[in-house]
C-alpha cells in the first residue's frame, strides 16, 4: 500500500481532525468567551475540507486510485459530492448558531468543536468502503449528535430530545451491527468489494437476513417509516440550529453511505433488497404526509415532511441504475437548500422578548406584519411540496422520471399520488400566514446571518434554480458513474 497516497486522499478528514483537537484545547483554555472565534475557524476549516474534496468532483475521480488503506476508503467523485454538502450543511448551522443560543445565554465554546468531530464522521460514512470503516464514521457522527441534541442541557424538551435520539439511535446501531456481523459471517470478508463477490453465485438465508437487517439500521440512521419513530421528538426538542444540521449534513451522510451498501456491497443482489426500499419509500411518503397534517408545532412539521422527503428519494435507490443514483444526488442538494432556508426562518420566527414561536397558529396573518419573511417562508412550503415553477418539483420529477425509465411505473404513479397529500399541510402553513386574522406576534428582530442565507436559499428554489440544471445534471451524472465504476 502506498501510505502517502492514502494520506493524500484523506486530507479532508484529516484537516478536520486537527482542527477539531486544536479548536478542542482552544476552548479549554478560552472557556465560553472564545465561543465565537472557535466557530469562525471551524467555519474556516469546512471551508479547507471542502477545497480539498472538489478537485475529486470536478476531475470526475473513479477508480482503483481512489481507494486508500487497503481499499477501506474511497476518495472518489460520490463521496466528493456528498462531503461538499456535508460540509456546506454544517457550516450553515455553525454560522446560524450564535444568534439562536445567545437568546438563551448558551453559546459554549464545545459546540463548534462537536459540529466539526460530526461532519468528520459523516464524511467518512459516504467514503467508507468496509464494514470496518462505515461503524467508525457512523458513531463518530452519531456520539457527536447525542450531545449536540441535548445541548440546551435546562430545556427539558431538548434533555428528552437527546435522551432518545441515544437511546433509539443505539438500537439502529446494534441491528445495523447485527446485520453486519451477519454479512461478515457469510461473506467471510468486511470489505465491500469482497461481500459483492461472495454473493455472485446465488444468496444464502443467512446473508439475506444479513441484508434486512442492514438496511433496516440504515433506515433508522435516515428516518425512512417504518423506523422514523425518533425524528418528531428529536426534531422538535433540539436547538433548532443542531436540527438544521440532523435534517441536511447527518441526513445526506446517511443516505449517502445506504447508496454505497446498496451498490457496492449488495449490488449484485438487488432483487434481494429492492423490495425493501420500495416499502420504506412508500411507508416514509405516506407516514410523512398524514403524519403532518395534524401537526401545529412547525419544527415537528419540518420533521414530517423530512420523512415524506426521504420517501422521495428512497424511489431513486429502489430503481437500482445509475439514472436512479444520479436523480437521488440532484433531490438531495436541493433538499439541503431547502431545508436550510425552512430552518433558518424558523429562527427568525421571534416574538418581542426574542422568544421562538414555534406554534403554526401564532405565524397567522405574517403576510401583513412581515412580508418577507412571509414569502420566503411560502416559498420554502411550496418548492418542498414540489408545486412548479418552484426548484423542489425538478427534484422530484427526476426521480419520478427514473423510475418510469426503470420499468417502475406502479412505484413512480403511486408516489405522484401520495406526493398530492403532502400538498396539503404545506399549503396549510401558507393559508395560515398569508389568509388568517393577523396574530401580530412575530415581532423579533433577525440576525444579518440569517437574512442572508435565507436570500440565497430563496434564490437557489426560486425557478432561477433551473439556469443550474446544466452544471448539475453534469455533477450528479459523474458522481453516480463513480459509484457504479466498480460494479
Amino acid at each position: 500500500m502506498d501510505w502517502s497516497q492514502s494520506l493524500r486522499l484523506i486530507a479532508p478528514e484529516e484537516t478536520l481532525s486537527v482542527a477539531s483537537l486544536v479548536l478542542l484545547l482552544v476552548a479549554a483554555w478560552g472557556g465560553d468567551k472564545a465561543a465565537r472565534l472557535i466557530s469562525i475557524l471551524a467555519v474556516a476549516a469546512l471551508v479547507a475540507a471542502g477545497v480539498l474534496v472538489a478537485p475529486a468532483l470536478c476531475g470526475g475521480a473513479m477508480g482503483a486510485e481512489t481507494s486508500a488503506f487497503f481499499g477501506q476508503f474511497r476518495a472518489d467523485a460520490f463521496a466528493s459530492y456528498a462531503k461538499i454538502l456535508i460540509y456546506l450543511s454544517a457550516a450553515v448551522s455553525l454560522v446560524i448558531a450564535p444568534a439562536f443560543f445567545d437568546r438563551f445565554k448558551a453559546m459554549r465554546a464545545e459546540y463548534p468543536v462537536l459540529v466539526l468531530l460530526a461532519a468528520l464522521g459523516t464524511g467518512m460514512m459516504v467514503s467508507a468502503t468496509d464494514l470496518l470503516t462505515l461503524y467508525i464514521g457512523l458513531e463518530m457522527n452519531s456520539l457527536a449528535a447525542y450531545v449536540l441534541a441535548a445541548f440546551l442541557r435546562t430545556d427539558g424538551r431538548s434533555a428528552e430530545a437527546g435522551l432518545k435520539y441515544f437511546v433509539l439511535g443505539a438500537l439502529a446501531s446494534g441491528i445495523l451491527l447485527f446485520g453486519m456481523s451477519l454479512t461478515y459471517g457469510f461473506a467471510g470478508t468486511t470489505s465491500f468489494a469482497g461481500i459483492s463477490a461472495s454473493m455472485t453465485q446465488g444468496l444464502s438465508n443467512g446473508a439475506l437476513f444479513g441484508i434486512v437487517f442492514v438496511f433496516a439500521g440504515l433506515a433508522f440512521k435516515i428516518s425512512a417509516a417504518p423506523f422514523h419513530m425518533w425524528t418528531p421528538d428529536v426534531y422538535e426538542g433540539a436547538p433548532t440550529p443542531v436540527t438544521a444540521l440532523f435534517a441536511t449534513a447527518a441526513k445526506v451522510g446517511a443516505l449517502g453511505l445506504t447508496m454505497r451498501v446498496a451498490f457496492e456491497a449488495f449490488g449484485d443482489q438487488a432483487a434481494a433488497w429492492q423490495q425493501i426500499v420500495v416499502f420504506a419509500a412508500l411507508a416514509s411518503i405516506v407516514i410523512g404526509a398524514l403524519g403532518a397534517i395534524r401537526q401545529d408545532n412547525i419544527k415537528r412539521l419540518m420533521a414530517y415532511s423530512s420523512i415524506n422527503n426521504v420517501g422521495f428519494i428512497l424511489i431513486g435507490l429502489a430503481v437500482a441504475n445509475p439514472e436512479g443514483a444520479a436523480a437521488m444526488l440532484y433531490y438531495m442538494a436541493i433538499y439541503v437548500a431547502m431545508t436550510v432556508g425552512g430552518f433558518v426562518a424558523i429562527l427568525m420566527l421571534k416574538d418581542e422578548n426574542g422568544e421562538p414561536v414555534e406554534e403554526i397558529s401564532r405565524m397567522a396573518g405574517l403576510s401583513r406584519t412581515r412580508p418577507g419573511l412571509a414569502l420566503a417562508l411560502a416559498m420554502i412550503m411550496f418548492s418542498l411540496a414540489g408545486i412548479p415553477p418552484l426548484f423542489g418539483f425538478w427534484g422530484k420529477f427526476l426521480v419520478f422520471k427514473a423510475a418510469v425509465d426503470g420499468g417502475m411505473v406502479a412505484l413512480a404513479a403511486i408516489g405522484f399520488a401520495a406526493s398530492v397529500i403532502g400538498a396539503f399541510y404545506y399549503l396549510k402553513v401558507v393559508k395560515v400566514i398569508y389568509f388568517d386574522e393577523a396574530a401580530d406576534v412575530v415581532k423579533g428582530e433577525s440576525d444579518f446571518w440569517h437574512k442572508l442565507i435565507l436570500v440565497l436559499s430563496c434564490v437557489f428554489i426560486s425557478p432561477l434554480g433551473y439556469l443550474l440544471t446544466p452544471w448539475f445534471d453534469g455533477l450528479t451524472r459523474t458522481a453516480a458513474a463513480a459509484l457504479f465504476s466498480g460494479l
